[in-house]
């Protein structure tokens, strides 16, 4: 696996979680730094979904919202790739907690170019999608368009996953 930055994006279900997983998993395992939290039985059904895929090729690091102490942390600490999955969720989490949305984008932005570490970026891709009728999901959409077209900017590849096919987007 390449070293940089690999953004996946991908719609519910697309398959892009298992696209990133089989990178890391080829390149002989890694760190999943999972941003999700259950906030309810589906959530946990969800969560544990993930965790039964992986095996003991992977350590998993759970954290909703300070993704770049981890980041800094793995890259002076671990060999292998770091799979961070996801995005979104982690930008849902920053929202809830009424972080600073775009200082948060800022310091990610800011790190993961210095990062000798490959990493590889799952996000839903939420534009395709009709305008949301509530302020908090059209702001939402905004922050995450946002996000991918500055990640996007800065990834040595970005990848689209479309009903479990991987398409090369740069």
């Amino acid at each position: 696996m390449e070293n940089g930055v690999h953004l996946v994006l991908g719609g519910a279900r697309s398959g892009k979680s298992k696209f990133a997983e089989d990178l890391v998993v080829a390149a002989g395992g890694g760190t999943y730094i999972a941003t999700g939290r259950a906030w309810d039985d589906e959530m946990v059904e969800r969560i544990n979904h993930h965790k039964q895929r992986r095996g003991s090729l992977w350590a998993t690091i759970e954290e909703p919202l300070d993704l770049c102490a981890v980041l800094s942390r793995l890259d002076h600490d671990s060999e292998g790739p770091v799979l961070v999955d996801c995005l979104t969720l982690w930008l849902t989490n920053l929202m809830i907690n009424e972080d600073n949305i775009d200082q948060e984008i800022d310091q990610l932005c800011d790190l993961l170019p210095r990062l000798a570490l490959p990493v590889l970026l799952v996000s839903n891709e939420v534009g395709f999608g009709i305008v949301p009728e509530n302020a908090m999901a059209r702001a939402f959409r905004d922050h995450a368009g946002r996000l991918h077209q500055r990640i996007a900017a800065l990834a040595s590849r970005v990848t689209l996953v479309v009903a479990g096919i991987p398409m090369a987007v740069k």
